[in-house]
């Protein structure tokens, strides 16, 4: 590995091999060192194909032979071994298919022409089901026909390649003993041969036309039957991927069309083949003619099938398979060549009942048991280096159905999870010491902050199943520990609380007493480990034996150390667990229990997520029609983008995104800019614009005059308006932007505010949030009835966000967050549910009070200002009457205009707005008087809405009432981070919320699955999604999600981002091209890896960027530093890094630069090791933390 990454480093591929590549000097070792390249780049997940995209003339040559080397049967040619490095290769194309070299070649193989391999009467079967699929293949021998013999040679062997490799697949899978040694070579093929099997069925495109093939050549029958699936060490991983295999060859998708099969197609499907295998035993075989004659569901079960067809001869198995067009007919005379056990199992895996998918999953227990958390092949160790294939789905491109999509996301993130609580698990128990007594029971050594051992363990309820399941509804059980420990720690146990995620652990150590833990050696034998369960707190328990409920009242305080609490068990695991105790006189696990172990509360939400997507796939969840495609990954990539979608907007209203008339034409290079008014004065922002409308549907071109059709397509129709008047108070003037966003800014606004899929890459610096709230707040502006939900991945990203939006001209009241962030905000104001509710309680105060001033200020006894109801009357009869009174007197009659100073003398409100900057009435003109009396009028209206929105708060009672009718009716744009809305999604539906746009912050580093799921948080209406617009901002050039397991991060590619995946297909984007973050020469150092990433003219003026750093030769610097008392990095634990020269010289550096001054909180300092991370940490403690002249930096991470 370590040659070929040199290999890599040093562009052997790029400079050398590909370079010099020719037909004539096409040998062995030239073909497989750029399968290796090739192969290595993919496993350090680096692009592979850019070098072949730039000199492809060679490829087709290259590819072919490659083809034939697969194929060769002798070993002395190619070894296995090598085979397997160009299977690999192979499996790498099929899964590039978005790469238009690799797609040329690789069709050849797997389209319709290879059916050509299925045998004449299975072909035939086929043609007959898709009427269609005739014609193209009689329109494919016509093609045949003309070719010359070479080129039909040539189309043949690669019509046959696949079939022909399977072939080769199962004579080496055949040559395998079952016992006795074995040649590694061989399993490692096998392996990486299903893994290429399982990577063409689980893509439509290679799908369609190859299962049929596969399903032809028996493979999977085959395989299950070889004598590499019976020996359990060697053939474990092999079984494992066989399974996969297996589950995907009857993926629930028609493979023609696409489409995803309901429950009731699947049956349809299932009754068809036994009735077709009733009917042809009716016919020909009348020994079955009792089978023939039965019901379906009397006959399809293993057992029964097996019961029936076993007592049959070979012969007479080989004639029913070849009656359902499974095999070629016998001749007359002639006997099988195949064994009976394979006909047998033919048979009965082709026609035997199937679960469900949707009913295995929702038999699955949520929680890993002993028997996942330590398998290697599912949750391989740390440090995976990518050279084995394992059990676990990949995350590509495209996905079958949606179905598929989630399953293959559920899969991965229920087994990251098992690794980190891997981790956990490992840490308590050792830390806890468990050893053998002389007694032979178990005593701790130790002791762990996250873990206790248990007193006792009770399960308390076995609730009766729901109908037509058959596991509990729930199962609760009681669990005791004693807390003799620190006050703080107990507090920790005590503050356990309702859904928190904890884990039963039974230990039986074989050390005897004080045997040291060795953290090199396997981790089970060592603490013997035996069982591992998961379950969730419903609560801690009173004197009494009830669960105190979680509420804002303290909780009680309990005497003594006892603590005692409630938990809920899977219902399903219990369910398998008691049926293997009865069945196979297996222990009870829940007898055993010693060990209770909790975990980080922010690190332990994986339950609810899993939980989250199992209900999705339960539901028929809606996806818009506009999206469906391209989150599967298929169809035209821009077909979302606004410039395609049939309702886009003309008219836009920009509010106040630009400054002046200038920087609306600077911000439109290419278009004529058309203003609607001729006076220069009135050229001045908010403007509304509209746009010439684009590849939407309804555009007509002339066929003569195209001139004049592109000169109207440029032209931009600009309106200035005027916000109307909001009343006499400062505080009524509107807030305004005072940024002047770039052309790309702009595009990037403008494709927000319109619907459909919009894709911002941001580059460092380049203003993504200014962006964001921009468009929140046009949203707001241009469609008040609708509703943003902004969705981020951190806390911090949506502190920043609330913190721009509050100085953007948005309602306060129409803001809400949702989770637990919001305390780090740094406004005065709370955005929480309880912190609006509260704000919504005073703002009806304080607007009863001014009801209370207007009623004084016009003379009108008794008490209105009491509640919402009686000031909505007194607004309607005493405000309303007065105010077209004012109205009938003032207005323009008969053509003639009232004097200015009737305006203000009939006025019926001075006195109220007599505390309001004096004059209110400017007396100048007619229409500007007019206009502020309509402005105070405005801001008296405003009151009484406020109110009656408000007044669902008098009548719910409840804080938590008023906070769901706040989040369902009253909030207009509502955040919350993405894992916050993967944990709330069905507390969100049930309480009918609803949204019409989603922003997402930071969208690059969300995972797949929980990017997604935001898409959900609502009821479909009448079948349809309400989403109209999906705007992510984010850059896949930064951070990745962050996969702490190697194996999941690279083999299954769950680093890659649902926004990454969108770049990769070919979404369309609005990529931000001017930072103003860093000086020009630091940006230097990264604008290689974006398009044209540029300044703002800011970098290049302001003295702060181009003066050069007080006490620093160079703006960067790389220092090496040498080994400190001869110790350079150590490993005090495994995995954990530290590097004590480097620390300290950081540390000094940091110093150096405070005495120098600058102020320690504007200095950070990054890592790349936890070990590092925390050395430094303590070298500052040490050295300067408690300096008053130094202090500590802004952040050590």
């Amino acid at each position: 590995l370590m040659k070929y990454s040199l290999s890599l480093h040093s562009q052997y591929l790029e400079n050398y091999l590909w370079t010099n590549y020719s037909p004539e000097v096409s040998s062995k070792a030239y073909l497989m060192s750029i399968c290796c390249m090739v192969n290595e780049k993919f496993r350090e997940n680096v692009p592979a194909w850019e070098t072949f995209k730039k000199r492809p003339e060679h490829f087709p040559f290259f590819f072919k032979r490659i083809l034939e080397a697969l194929l060769v049967e002798n070993e002395s040619e190619y070894s296995l071994h090598e085979q397997t490095v160009l299977l690999l290769f192979l499996d790498h194309c099929f899964n590039s298919l978005e790469v238009d070299l690799i797609r040329g070649q690789v069709q050849q193989l797997i389209s319709l022409p290879m059916w050509m391999a299925l045998q004449p009467n299975r072909l035939e079967q086929e043609l007959k089901k898709t009427p269609k699929l005739r014609k193209f293949w009689n329109l494919i021998k016509k093609n045949d026909a003309k070719m010359d013999e070479e080129s039909r040679m040539q189309a043949y062997r690669e019509r046959r390649f696949l079939s022909q490799l399977i072939q080769k697949f199962i004579s080496v899978l055949k040559s395998i003993p079952v016992s006795g040694p074995i040649s590694m070579d061989k399993v490692h093929y096998c392996e990486r041969f299903i893994e290429l099997m399982l990577d063409l069925e689980a893509l439509l495109p290679t799908r369609r036309w190859f299962n049929t093939v596969l399903d032809d050549s028996h493979l999977v029958v085959h395989c299950y039957l070889s004598s590499l699936a019976k020996r359990e060490k060697e053939g474990h991983l092999f079984c494992q991927l066989l399974d996969m295999l297996k589950f995907y060859t009857g993926f629930e998708i028609n493979d023609q069309t696409g489409n995803a099969l309901t429950e009731n197609e699947m049956t349809t499907i299932h009754y068809d083949r036994i009735t077709s295998l009733q009917r042809a035993a009716f016919a020909h075989f009348p020994e079955l003619y009792d089978f023939a004659l039965s019901n379906v569901a009397a006959v399809d079960t293993r057992d029964a099938l097996v019961k029936l067809f076993g007592p049959l001869s070979s012969n007479v198995l080989h004639q029913v398979a070849s009656y359902l067009c499974l095999l070629p007919p016998l001749a007359e005379g002639e006997d099988t060549s195949h064994e009976k056990e394979f006909l047998l199992e033919l048979l009965v895996s082709r026609h035997e009942r199937r679960i469900s998918q949707i009913q295995q999953l929702n038999q699955m227990p949520l929680y890993p048991t002993e028997k996942i958390i330590w398998d290697e092949n599912i949750v391989p160790t740390e440090y995976y280096s990518g050279e084995g294939c394992l059990a676990l789905p990949k995350l590509n491109l495209q996905f079958l159905t949606l179905h598929d999509y989630l399953l293959r996301n559920f899969n991965l993130f229920r087994l990251e999870s098992t690794y980190e609580i891997r981790q956990d698990i490992e840490d308590s128990v050792s830390r806890m010491k468990p050893w053998l007594s002389e007694y032979g029971g178990v005593v701790f050594g130790g002791w762990a902050r996250m873990a206790q051992p248990i007193v006792s363990f009770t399960v308390v309820e076995v609730a009766k199943p729901n109908i037509g399941e058959n596991w509990p509804m729930r199962v609760r059980a009681d669990v005791t520990i004693n807390l003799n420990v620190r006050d703080s720690i107990k507090d920790e146990w005590e503050g356990l609380r309702k859904h928190d995620v904890c884990f039963l652990i039974t230990v039986r150590p074989m050390q005897p007493y004080g045997t040291r833990f060795d953290r090199r050696q396997p981790f089970v034998e060592q603490t013997g480990l035996v069982y591992v369960r998961g379950c969730e707190i419903q609560g801690m328990l009173d004197e009494k034996g009830r669960v105190i409920e979680e509420g804002p009242e303290p909780k009680p305080r309990l005497k003594g150390d006892c603590r005692t609490y409630r938990v809920f068990l899977d219902p399903n695991q219990y369910q398998q667990d008691m049926t293997n105790t009865i069945q196979n006189g297996a222990e009870d696990v829940y007898e055993t229990f010693n060990i209770i172990m909790r975990r980080k509360p922010k690190e332990n939400n994986f339950k609810a997520l899993l939980e989250t997507i199992r209900n999705l796939m339960n539901t028929d969840c809606v996806v818009p029609d506009w999206l469906h495609d391209i989150i599967l990954g298929y169809g035209d990539p821009s077909s979302a983008h606004y410039s395609k979608m049939p309702n886009q907007i003309a008219t836009l209203d920009f509010n106040d995104t630009f400054l002046s008339i200038d920087h609306l034409k600077a911000s439109f290079p290419g278009y004529n800019v058309k203003v609607t008014v001729d006076n220069p004065d009135l050229h001045v922002p908010p403007f509304r614009i509209t746009f010439p409308m684009m590849g939407g549907k309804g555009t007509k071109r002339k066929e003569d005059g195209n001139e004049e059709n592109t000169e109207e397509a440029k032209t931009l129709i600009v309106e200035p308006h005027v916000i109307p008047n909001r009343g006499p108070y400062p505080y009524n003037q509107p807030k305004r932007n005072t940024i002047q966003f770039t052309h790309t800014q702009i595009e990037a606004i403008r494709a927000g505010m319109q619907p459909g899929l919009t894709m911002v890459v941001g580059p460092p610096g380049t203003g993504k949030t200014d962006v964001a709230v921009q468009i929140i707040s046009n949203l707001y502006h241009n469609f008040p009835e609708q509703r943003t939900l902004i969705v981020t991945h951190s806390n911090q990203a949506l502190n920043q966000l609330f913190e721009k939006i509050m100085a953007l001209d948005i309602d306060e009241r129409h803001l809400l967050r949702l989770g637990h962030g919001e305390e780090e905000l740094e406004t005065e104001k709370d955005f929480s549910r309880y912190g609006r509710v509260n704000y919504v309680l005073a703002r009806r105060l304080e607007l009863l009070r001014e009801v209370g001033r207007l009623q004084e200020s016009l003379g009108v006894p008794g008490d209105v200002s009491y509640t919402c109801e009686t000031a909505g009357h007194f607004f309607l009869y005493q405000v309303m009457s007065r105010w077209e009174e004012y109205i009938s007197k003032v207005k323009v009659k008969g053509g003639k205009t009232p004097g200015v100073a009737d305006v203000s003398g009939f006025f019926p409100f001075h006195q109220y707005f007599a505390n309001a900057p004096q004059p209110v009435f400017k007396g100048k003109s007619y229409e500007e008087d007019m206009e502020i009396a309509e402005g105070c009028f405005r801001h008296i209206k405003k009151i009484f809405t406020q109110l009656e929105e408000f007044r669902a708060f008098e009548l719910l009672r409840s804080g938590l009432d008023r906070s769901k009718y706040l989040l369902v009716k009253e909030a207009k744009i509502i955040a919350m981070t993405c894992t916050h809305a993967a944990l709330k999604r069905r507390d969100l539906v049930e309480l009918g919320f609803k949204y019409d746009n989603i922003l997402m912050e930071e969208s690059a580093q969300i995972l797949e699955i929980e990017t997604f799921i935001p898409l959900l948080l609502q009821n479909p209406q009448d079948g349809f999604s309400r989403l109209k617009r999906w705007i992510m901002i984010g850059d896949h050039h930064q951070l990745p999600p962050v996969i702490k397991n190697m194996a999941f991060q690279k083999y299954s590619n769950m680093e890659q981002s649902l926004f990454t995946r969108f770049v990769r297909v070919g979404v369309p984007t609005v990529d931000l091209d001017a930072q103003g973050r860093a000086r020009a020469s630091l940006c230097n150092l990264y604008n290689w890896r974006y398009k044209n990433l540029g300044n703002l003219p800011h970098v290049q003026l302001l003295p702060e960027f181009r003066t050069a750093n007080a006490g620093f030769l160079y703006d960067f610097q790389l220092i090496n530093v040498e080994d400190f008392n001869g110790v350079g990095e150590s490993e005090p634990n495994p995995y954990f890094y530290q590097n004590l020269g480097e620390a300290e010289y950081v540390v000094a550096v940091f110093m150096y630069m405070c005495l120098l001054g600058y102020p320690a909180d504007r200095i950070s300092i990054l890592t790349t090791y936890n070990g590092q991370k925390h050395l430094i940490r303590d070298v500052i403690n040490q050295r300067c933390g408690n300096n008053p002249l130094i202090g500590w930096p802004n952040k050590v991470t």
